[in-house]
């Protein structure tokens, strides 16, 4: 992921539905990324009643959850959270790559914007600083989710 991130954008939240995935793996981590993004979108005006939040074994059963919220239309915008930290063979890299090629094509197949949370890191301290240190990018998450959901607003009014 690169540091050198967009400016930031004001983003009123209040009328937009999300839909979040979340594995249950590496719960420390990726609780902490939800949290995040729920403080994200709450403090950009978005309901805690507007928010839907499934939770999945791991990482590799996002991209089926994010499409079963995303097919009906009823979200403005899905965020796909977890964390895959590498272990003694490159098990993670390959289901990274699959994750974030089935998030893609969720989010082309239905034209709701999909937001990919899945970390992928190559130690436990650097899943750590970018999910509850200095990198955290719970944050970012949410501010992309508001962001792609005005666009689709915009766009597919």
């Amino acid at each position: 992921m690169s540091l050198a991130a967009p400016p930031t954008q004001s983003v009123n939240g209040a009328a937009f539905a999300l839909g979040i995935v979340a594995a249950r793996y590496n719960p420390v981590l990726v609780d902490a990324l939800l949290d995040q993004v729920r403080a994200g979108l709450a403090a950009a005006g978005v309901k805690a009643g507007k928010i839907t939040v499934l939770r999945v074994p791991g990482s590799h059963e996002v991209p089926w959850a994010a499409q079963a919220l995303a097919a009906p239309g009823r979200f403005d915008c899905v965020i796909a959270l977890g964390v895959l930290v590498a272990g003694d063979t490159n098990h993670h890299e390959m289901v990274g790559q699959s994750v974030s090629q089935a998030l893609q094509q969720v989010a082309l197949a239905t034209r709701i914007p999909v937001i990919n949370g899945v970390i992928v890191a190559g130690t436990a301290a650097q899943a750590r600083a970018r999910c509850t240190g200095r990198r955290a990018r719970g944050p970012e998450f949410a501010r992309a989710a508001l962001a792609m959901a005005a666009l689709k607003r915009r766009l597919f009014p």
